[in-house]
């Protein structure tokens, strides 16, 4: 591919290398870089990229995508931010497979992994689609299960990930998004169809610093999405209502002004019973995993998929008949 295609996305400053020169990879570390690739020097949490750039070079890189003028004679481009630089030139390589896909993003404290487990079977079921999976449990292509590193990989690997999706015939992608991710410019330029938030508390402080951060953090989310469903009896809603871009389906256990509330609630030993209350629709729903934790993870699965277009009616059988081996809270 040649560069010129893979710049389109990109905040550039400056440009010093021929845009017609064949690119045959791209990598952002310079222990596997092959020659012919283009390196993008990103400033990692632990190590910065740009001490690599010379050992790209001696490996055959054939030019740079840096934010600082390289000290080698080497064709380069100077942006402004090489993280958001790599998930651009990352999702042209694969041929931008996030557009391919209706993705749905669940981001928050706790509930995440159950969320998004709940969110695959019933969009599966409801649409009779193949649906993928990227969370801190596995990655998923329909029910084939592909390892994982991280809740949301680095940008390239996301979109390779994603590009498999739509390969292997995939429609829906629902996926974990780690505040890390949001941070780091991992999910950098996708565009959410339906952005989950389920709630917030301490965590990751070391790197987010506060909370305050950490909270506007996870609203970027919402920035690029969509539609959002957000989780209102959490202090931090009005944050996440504020940044959302589109239309917002909201749900709660405790306030009854919420679009989806859970009313009637029955906590039993091996499962939650209770009342799923929309304007003018009153549904019984049953999740097989005890705790009060699965009303609201259920609420938030069930508006997910009303925010798609699925019928309440089709939804909640599907939460009944979900696999009844609890789901790690996380």
């Amino acid at each position: 591919m040649i560069l010129d295609r893979l710049l389109d996305n990109i905040d550039m400053i400056d440009i010093e290398a021929n845009t017609g020169i064949d690119i045959t990879g791209v990598c952002y570390d310079s222990r596997v870089i092959r020659s012919g690739e283009l390196f993008i020097a990103v400033r990692g949490y632990e190590t910065d990229g740009h001490k690599y750039i010379d050992d790209a070079v001696k490996k055959g890189a054939v030019c740079i995508i840096c934010e600082e003028v390289p000290c080698l004679q080497i064709p380069y481009v100077l942006v402004k931010d090489s993280r958001k630089a790599l998930a651009a030139v990352s999702a042209a390589w694969f041929g931008y497979p996030a557009e391919k896909l209706t993705i749905i993003g669940v981001t928050g404290t706790n509930g995440k992994t159950s969320v998004t487990n709940l969110i695959k079977h019933i969009v599966g079921f409801c649409s009779n689609k193949k649906v993928g999976l990227i969370g801190t449990n596995g990655n998923f292509i329909g029910d084939r299960k592909l390892s994982a590193v991280h809740t949301t990989p680095e940008s390239y690997e996301l979109h390779k990930l994603l590009d498999k999706m739509v390969l292997e015939g995939c429609d829906y992608a629902v996926m974990e998004v780690s505040s890390h991710a949001l941070s780091l410019s991992r999910v950098y330029g996708i565009e959410y169809d339906v952005g989950v938030f389920t709630n917030l508390s301490p965590e990751h402080l070391d790197f987010h610093g506060s909370m305050d951060e950490y909270a506007h953090v996870k609203s970027l989310l919402f920035s690029s999405s969509k539609k959002a469903v957000i989780n209102i009896d959490d202090p931090y809603a009005p944050l996440m209502l504020e940044a959302a871009a589109g239309p917002v389906m909201t749900y709660a256990v405790d306030n009854s002004f919420a679009d989806l509330v859970g009313k009637d609630i029955k906590l039993q030993a091996d499962k939650v019973d209770f009342c799923a209350v929309s304007v003018g629709s009153i549904n019984r729903a049953e999740l097989r995993i005890p705790g009060m934790f699965s009303v609201y993870n259920a609420l938030a699965s069930i508006a997910a998929a009303v925010s798609l277009g699925f019928d309440p009616e089709r939804i909640l059988p599907y939460c009944r008949e979900s696999p009844n081996a609890p789901v790690s809270n996380l």
